[in-house]
């Protein structure tokens, strides 16, 4: 008579994971994506309008920020590098804020060695003067 064999333990969770983990990882025959994603708004669409209220006017003298409305589906960085390509600016900081009618509003604060109202001039705030 032969002594029965010995049924092994099942392997603990902790242990199957480490297989998995040491296990070879497959490489694709192909890449998942043909291309990089392309943006869906050009850099002239960004931005629709500045802001001209008196509030605006005051930040723009004051606190070297433009307030413009852009598209509702533009991010931050989108805003920075649309107004840095179309306007030759240094944007330090972009804040966006969407309104309660669904535009959306960014705060662009520029670099200190950039004067807000000569790139005020180039996005067309008409309000906009030196003598101001």
């Amino acid at each position: 008579m032969k002594p029965k064999a010995m049924k092994e333990a099942p392997a603990s969770p902790k242990a199957k994971a480490k297989m998995r983990a040491l296990k070879a990882k497959k490489v694709p025959k192909y890449p998942g994506k043909g291309a990089h994603r392309r943006n869906k708004i050009d850099d002239y669409a960004i931005t629709k309008f500045s802001v001209t209220t008196k509030s605006a006017m005051k930040k723009t003298q004051d606190s070297n920020t433009l307030v413009s409305i852009v598209d509702a589906n533009a991010k931050k960085h989108l805003v920075e590098q649309a107004l840095q390509k179309l306007y030759d600016i240094d944007v330090a900081k972009v804040n966006t804020w969407v309104r309660s009618n669904g535009e959306r509003k960014a705060y662009v604060l520029l670099t200190p060695d950039y004067d807000t109202l000569d790139a005020a001039n180039k996005l067309g705030s008409s309000r906009l003067s030196p003598a101001d």
